[in-house]
């Protein structure tokens, strides 16, 4: 696309009583391909930054932005920045951007919040924030979609989350990773249910950062590869620095859109 985007009432009404919206076709496929080359291209890179898998093979880098300019490109994007202006009726920073890639046998993610540890870690004072993904791959029922649970942002933080220490990867992210406990995890399928979150490559989804999410190991033979920008209100800022700044931002500083062409021109 190569207007901003905006989105109608309707669209706005769904976001706040469901937790999310995915909005369809918003990156190109050309757009999509200059994301894809520079993802997996960062996903090379040695640094801590990168997590990897019980084989070595990387699945995730936490601060991409940082590390390509194609992905601090992406940051800046007018139909991202439009439709997250919009939703928080504020400018905005970014709190934390990551790589996700599921291979076959791609790991679980526990059910959480990521306002849980922004808040308990970061010093995030309050869950004006959006988690904004864009979808590289097609992603279906079948290749470990994002799992959510409609409506849980309105229960706020949910006090019954633990660090889980037996985690497989507790010496990186799970470490500072605020697990809902199970008999709570029931309880909120019970009253909202819980939804796979699909969508075709270019897709963009746009979730509250209260969303109950997680998702399942991927078993199918079919890869998933999602680009993550985390951002929050502009005076909504962390006040706790003991995560590397990989995790957690220190630059709080507004972000502006870039030119509608700001990834093509990379093509």
């Amino acid at each position: 696309m190569t207007d901003p985007l905006m989105l109608d009432p309707a669209t706005i009404k769904t976001y706040h009583d469901q937790g999310w919206v995915v909005i369809p076709d918003a990156f190109s496929a050309a757009e999509v391909a200059v994301l894809e080359t520079a993802a997996l291209h960062v996903l090379e890179r040695p640094g801590p930054e990168v997590g990897r898998e019980a084989d070595g093979s990387p699945h995730v880098n936490w601060g991409m932005h940082m590390f390509d300019e194609r992905l601090a490109a992406l940051v800046h994007h007018p139909a991202l920045v439009s439709t997250s202006r919009q939703l928080l009726d504020d400018d905005f920073y970014v709190h934390q951007s990551r790589i996700n890639m599921k291979q076959t046998n791609g790991s679980i993610v526990a059910w959480h919040q990521d306002f849980g540890t922004y808040h308990r870690v970061d010093g995030v004072p309050d869950p004006r924030g959006i988690m904004i993904a864009v979808f590289l791959d097609d992603l279906t029922h079948v290749n470990a979609p994002l799992l959510a649970v409609p409506g849980s942002h309105h229960e706020g933080l949910v006090s019954t989350a633990e660090v889980d220490p037996t985690s497989p990867d507790f010496e990186g992210v799970s470490k500072y990773r605020y697990d809902i406990t199970p008999d709570t995890m029931k309880r909120l399928v019970d009253t909202y249910g819980l939804k796979a979150i699909t969508g075709n490559a270019g897709s963009m989804l746009l979730m509250d950062m209260t969303v109950v999410h997680g998702s399942s190991v991927n078993i199918s033979p079919l890869r998933r590869l999602v680009l993550y920008v985390n951002v929050c209100a502009v005076d909504n800022q962390g006040t706790s620095f003991t995560r590397p700044d990989y995790y957690a931002a220190r630059d709080f500083s507004a972000v502006q859109p870039g030119a509608a062409d700001c990834l093509l021109q990379f093509a």
